[in-house]
Parts: structure tokens; C-alpha cells; sequence
């Protein structure tokens, strides 16, 4: 309670002036603004080009946004500009709210494809209610390429800005202007800041940067922005920038999606391949509306925090504040769903012994969420399930036909359902069963499985050689040397090996040179084959049993396909990655991994990829032994790709968790 009343006493975040809201066009601009916000929007370069809290320009000269790009054309990259066409709206809401619009529209003219932005202020509020929308429609060229991405970004060129923030638990200051310029490029988009010691960044939370660090997970997130601790500002007062994702209904990949968030940009990622993410094809037809999201200004006092401000910000991440506003502003937001059409989607599962947070997810129809780009009207939805009830609730859920899937930490596996029908009149309350299938009596599991490879070492242990403490999957991998942390290489015993100790966050098929700063050659001992040692007593290994199962489950794994999952690529051997597991030096089988499975996951600064696993069935008698039995868990030797950038060379997987079964 008092953390909240000093932010209302020192931070200005809704006015409480008389009702005034202006929405206007000059020769070369756009302005939409109410009591504490100003926003104008460019003609020339179609996105905003100034915007001013109160007295304080948040931008600066040259900064501009939130605008819209897209990696969408034949030649990659494209934004709107000088031949875009925009629309000025006006209006009152459902609850006598005044608000105003700008609506931009630019069409890339040899491929026909349009990008549309839309910018919404209401009076009483300090940000900005964001819709992107892109369109293709050649008949003459049906397939035209993979959206790559799609983003707007709050790009400003000021000293206000002094933190930047991608959750509650993981903020940094910037790196200073003379750490950049003395900065060494270790990776592509990663650099060594560590020369410049008494640097703020440096001192407090590393000595790398790389955008990667500020990556989210979407289960959990919520807001992500920029702070001005008042250093710098113009009046000694705080100020906050911040993305809020107040739905999540049109982004791709559900709640294991991962992207880039802020790095002195405050991105809205719509769509990317970031961390192995699929992306949408354009064909003709597409037509898909991203939104809404909406970007929050906001100011505090001189000793108002960070903390509080971005708590400030975090209480609009709900996909239930604003409906009404959004219900009156449907009208002009092609594809978007009001009201009328969602409903309440309930239900209840019965949960399997030792689920612990639950949640299920509604999304694409008998599609895995994680790749759920192949409708174009596809849209997604997740909530906690209650561990005690079994009971979950997700609200305004657009009306259609969805494929339900739980998942919890503890519980190997998915509960998978398609089929399943929201509509307003349906009114009932859902109710499954979740049975896991039975493979004999456990004998052991390696980590936890959660859909992360955090628990491993250097994957959700601080770093606490730094006072922020970042969590060390975060810090650019080469910090890890894995020939000092593991000398003779993995070799794990079941019973008294630790996870966080004796099993790495990532298992490279061979230790990389290139764009490794401290070993600049390739490392190949003991580093692609990794040992699991386990004792078996005539108890446990008795005559009646025949099949042992063991089952290694996925965080994340790169072939040689890297982000381009979709790609043919006929020179790459490990496009379609084998994994092979042998008991007792015999080979049991290889696992091919799919190239449509790849990602750049560990080595850009993640734990939580693509999410798959494979059964190693075979037989007790023949394989297996009283005394001690040992996995050996296999990736070619020395399998690289090509890397046009200066990355990696290697493939690499990252477990989740294994379990062994007899039965």
C-alpha cells in the first residue's frame, strides 16, 4: 500500500484535468493529444516523430515511434514512408470517452503488399493503444516469402533514458556512450563491454551486451520499457516507456514464444523467428491484424523508482481492461473481434499426482502451439489452471474451434484435445481428464520437466559475480568455458551428480571457436558424447521385465538449419539432426530431430525453445545389467553449418528432462 501511494503522489499517470482531447492534421503531421500526452505523427516517414509527457519529450530529435516495419519484401526489409496514406478518426466510446485515431496505410507496390499502423489516445490515459495489420493479395506470385518479422518499435535518440527493464526481476543501466565505442564485437549482435570498468552496466550487471539478454518468455510476461531515473530529465522527475501486452490472442507460439524486448528500443516482436520461432508464409489472401498492445508513458516524482513506475504499467496487462473502448474502435480495426463475438471458455481438469503450475492453452485446431502459423486466422489463448480444483478460467475468447493443451511442471508430456468449441451459447463448463501413459516403474529422472533447461549449469543460476545478478543462461555464452567446467567431460551418476553442477545447459556437438572470444579454436574433447551412470539391483532388474524406456524430453535444439526451420538447405548434412543413445556401449537407436524443430536457443541467450522428446524403447535383458548400466547420450562429432553471421558453427540441444523406465 505505501509503494503504491507514492506513486500516486509522485507520479502523474492519469489526469484529472477538465475533458480535452484533440485530434488534428497539419501540412506534414498528425497530432493526437489530451491533457498529459502529446503524439504527432509523421507524413513523411508514417510513424510518430515526436511525443511529449507534460513538458518532457520522450524522443528526442531524430528519435522516433512507436512505428511499424516488417522483414516482409523480396529484398528483406521494408517500413512505410513517404507514399503511405492515412485516415484521421474521431470519436466518443461506449462509456462517453473521448478518443482520437491515426490510421496509416502503405502499399510496397511491386508485390502488392500492404502494412497498416494503428495509433488510438483516449482522453485520461498516457499511452498509446497500438493495431498493426498486414495484407497480400498477387495472384500472379501466390507464395511471395515468409513474414519474418514483424515489429513496431519505440526507438528513441535522447540521454533521457537511463534503465531499461524486460521484467520485474531482470533491469540494467545502459551501457555509457564511451563503454559502446570502446565495446568488442564477440557475436553478432553481442558485444565486450568489460574494458571499461567503471562503467555503470559493466560494474552492476555485465560485462556483455547483447539484446538476447532482454528476452521474455510470453507465458508470464507482462510489460517491458525504458526508465529516467531523473538524471537526465528536464525537471529532475522519473519517467517510464513501457510495452504493455494487455492481450496476447495474435501473437505466434504460445506460451513457450520467447523474444527480443527492449535493448534502447522498445520492441513490440509481433512476429519473428527469434529463437526458433516459426513464421507465417504470405499467400495470397493473407490478411492477419496484430493487436492489441498498448505502449504507456508515464512519470513519477524525483525518488520514484523504477519498480513503481513499471507497476504502474503491469496494472493495464489484462485482456479484460479497455474492452469497452475497444468494442467502439472495432468498427474501424479490420478483422479484430469485439465483445459480441468472444466468450468465457471454463472448464476443469483432472490433473495427474505432482503437477505443479498448470496451464492450459487454447490454440490453432490440431496444430502444436508452437507452430500454430498455418491459419492465418489462428489465435491463442492460455491461464494458470488452479493446482488444488483443476479449475481455469480464460476470458473474451474469440468464438471458433480450438485444439486444448495442459501441460505442468513435474509431468513429462502435453494433454492434447482438438476440436473443442467456444461460443457464447455453448455456456458449459469443460471437463477432462488428464492420464499419464505408464512405461513400467521409474527409476530415476534427470531435472525437472518444465519446458526449460534453467535448472542445469549456467542456465537460472544468478550470476553473482555482478550485484544485479543476472541469471547466467542470459550471459553471452562464451563466458562459460564448458572444457574448465567440464574437463572430462558430462558424466553424470545417478543418486550423486546434481543437476545445477554436473549437467550443462547446453550440449554442443563440438565447443565452438568461432565467436568465442576466450577459445578461439574449436574444442572436441569429451564434448558431443555425455555419460549417464546408473546402478541397477537384481530387485529392480528381475527376470519377468522386458522393455526399459528412456525418455529424453527437449527444451530447445539447433540443427544446421538454425532459425530457418522451413528452408530446404541440400548442403547441410545436419539439417535433420541425429541423436543416438547407446546403453552400455551398444547403440539402442537414433533420433533424427527435424529441421522444422531448430533454433538458435543457448547460443542466443535462452532456456526455453522448441519443446519436443522421443521414447528409446528397447530391450531390459539384452542391454541391461545388475551393477552399474550407463547411457550414453550422442551427437555427431563435429557437426557444424554454415553461419552467414559471426556465430556459432556447431548444432547443439538442450534437455528439459529424462526419465528412465522399466517395466
Amino acid at each position: 500500500m505505501m509503494v503504491m501511494l507514492k506513486v500516486l503522489a509522485f507520479a502523474f499517470l492519469v489526469s484529472q484535468a477538465t475533458a480535452f482531447l484533440n485530434a488534428t492534421e497539419t501540412g506534414d503531421q498528425f497530432v493526437l493529444q489530451n491533457d498529459d500526452l502529446l503524439v504527432a505523427v509523421g507524413k513523411s516517414n508514417a510513424g510518430v516523430s515526436k511525443l511529449v509527457l507534460g513538458k518532457e519529450d520522450l524522443l528526442g530529435s531524430g528519435g522516433r515511434g512507436p512505428y511499424l516495419d516488417c522483414s516482409c519484401v523480396p529484398s528483406g526489409f521494408w517500413a512505410p514512408g513517404s507514399t503511405a496514406k492515412f485516415q484521421l478518426i474521431k470519436g466518443t466510446d461506449s462509456t462517453g470517452t473521448p478518443y482520437g485515431g491515426v490510421v496509416m496505410s502503405d502499399t510496397y507496390a511491386s508485390t502488392n503488399q500492404t502494412l497498416e499502423q494503428y495509433w488510438f489516445l483516449r482522453e485520461g490515459e498516457t499511452g498509446l493503444h497500438m493495431f498493426s495489420r498486414v495484407t497480400y493479395f498477387n495472384q500472379k506470385t501466390p507464395f511471395l516469402r515468409g513474414l519474418g518479422e514483424l515489429r513496431t518499435l519505440f526507438r528513441p535518440s535522447t540521454s533521457l533514458w537511463t534503465h531499461l527493464s524486460s521484467n520485474e526481476g531482470n533491469w540494467a543501466p545502459f551501457p555509457s556512450a564511451d563503454a559502446n565505442r570502446k565495446a568488442v564485437t564477440v557475436q553478432d549482435a553481442t558485444t565486450y563491454l568489460g574494458n571499461s570498468t567503471n562503467d555503470a552496466y559493466v560494474t552492476q550487471y555485465s560485462d556483455y551486451f547483447t539484446k538476447y539478454t532482454f528476452s521474455e518468455v510470453w507465458r508470464d510476461h507482462d510489460v517491458h520499457g525504458q526508465y529516467s531515473d531523473g538524471s537526465t530529465s528536464s525537471d529532475g522527475n522519473t519517467y517510464g516507456a513501457w510495452l504493455v501486452l494487455n492481450t496476447k490472442e495474435t501473437y505466434y507460439g504460445g506460451p513457450l514464444h520467447s523474444d527480443l524486448v527492449v535493448d534502447g528500443i522498445v520492441y513490440n516482436y509481433m512476429v519473428s523467428g527469434h529463437h526458433g520461432a516459426p513464421v507465417p508464409n504470405m499467400t495470397h489472401g493473407f490478411d492477419r491484424t496484430f493487436g492489441p498492445q498498448y505502449y504507456h508513458f508515464n512519470k513519477g516524482g524525483p525518488d520514484t523508482t523504477l519498480d513503481e513506475l513499471r507497476a504502474d504499467a503491469v496494472k493495464y496487462a489484462d485482456p479484460e481492461w479497455n474492452s469497452e473502448f475497444y468494442d467502439s474502435i472495432a468498427q474501424h480495426v479490420p478483422n479484430y473481434a469485439p465483445t459480441s463475438q468472444r466468450a468465457t471458455f471454463k472448464a476443469t481438469i483432472g490433473l495427474p499426482e505432482g503437477a505443479k503450475r498448470p496451464i492450459i492453452v487454447l490454440s490453432e485446431n490440431k496444430q502444436d502451439f508452437q507452430l500454430n502459423v498455418f491459419d492465418q486466422s489462428s489465435l491463442q489463448y492460455w491461464a494458470d489452471v488452479d493446482p488444488e480444483t483443476g479449475t481455469v478460467e480464460i476470458p473474451r475468447v474469440k468464438e471458433g474451434t480450438y485444439r486444448l493443451t495442459a501441460y505442468a511442471e513435474g509431468i513429462f508430456g502435453w494433454f492434447i484435445q482438438d476440436d473443442i468449441e467456444v461460443s457464447k451459447t455453448g455456456g458449459s463448463t469443460f471437463e477432462f481428464q488428464w492420464k499419464l501413459g505408464n512405461n513400467g516403474k521409474e527409476i530415476w529422472r534427470i531435472g525437472t520437466p518444465d519446458k526449460s533447461a534453467g535448472e542445469y549449469r549456467h542456465g537460472y543460476a544468478p550470476d553473482t559475480s555482478k550485484p544485479l545478478q543476472p541469471e547466467q543462461y542470459r550471459v553471452y555464452w562464451g563466458n562459460w568455458d564448458f572444457p574448465t567446467d567440464f574437463p572430462d567431460g558430462v558424466v553424470f551418476k545417478i543418486g550423486e551428480s546434481k543437476e545445477a553442477e554436473d549437467f550443462n545447459y547446453i550440449h554442443w556437438s563440438v565447443f565452438p571457436g568461432r565467436s568465442n572470444y576466450f577459445r578461439p579454436q574449436p574444442y572436441y574433447d569429451n564434448v558431443n558424447n555425455w555419460t549417464v551412470e546408473f546402478d541397477l539391483t537384481s530387485d529392480q532388474l528381475t527376470d519377468d521385465l522386458q522393455t526399459a524406456v528412456l525418455t529424453v524430453e527437449l527444451a530447445g535444439a539447433k540443427t544446421a538449419n538454425g532459425n530457418d526451420k522451413w528452408a530446404s538447405l541440400p548442403n547441410e548434412k545436419y539439417s535433420n539432426l541425429p541423436y543416438t543413445v547407446a546403453v552400455n556401449g551398444k547403440d539402442i537407436s537414433t533420433w533424427v530431430i527435424p529441421s522444422y524443430r531448430s533454433g538458435s536457443c543457448g547460443a542466443r541467450s535462452s532456456v526455453v525453445c522448441q519443446n519436443i522428446g522421443n521414447e528409446f524403447k528397447f530391450n531390459a535383458a539384452q542391454y541391461l545389467k545388475v551393477g552399474l548400466n550407463k547411457f550414453t547420450l550422442s551427437l555427431p562429432f563435429n557437426a557444424t553449418d554454415t553461419e552467414t553471421a559471426l556465430l556459432p558453427e556447431t548444432v547443439y540441444v538442450q534437455y528439459d528432462a529424462l526419465k528412465f523406465e522399466l517395466s
